[in-house]
């Protein structure tokens, strides 16, 4: 894994092949298209949240509700023990 964020609208994980191609796997924080276009009509996004997918996941199996994740990953919560730096991969 290259690195994992929630962007508000969605939470996306990357990965790097050995070629540094990289492939993202994202997912509808809001369950449907039209409901995640009123949220970028909004909202003010910011910055994406990292997150550490084995946090998300351990708090997932709890029970937390999609949406729970999404603003817990906002506040930081799932923060990865190593930031992602993008300006050594992109």
């Amino acid at each position: 894994m290259l690195w994992a964020a929630d962007h508000g609208v969605g939470t996306s994980i990357y990965y790097e092949d050995p070629e540094r191609n990289v492939v993202e796997l994202f997912v509808n924080n809001f369950g449907s298209p039209s409901k995640a276009t009123e949220y970028l009509k909004t909202a003010n996004p910011g910055r994406p949240a990292q997150i550490d997918p084995e946090k998300l996941v351990a708090a997932f199996r709890t029970r937390a509700s999609a949406w729970d994740l999404h603003e817990r990953a906002m506040t930081g919560e799932f923060e990865p023990a190593k930031p992602f730096d993008p300006r050594i991969h992109f």
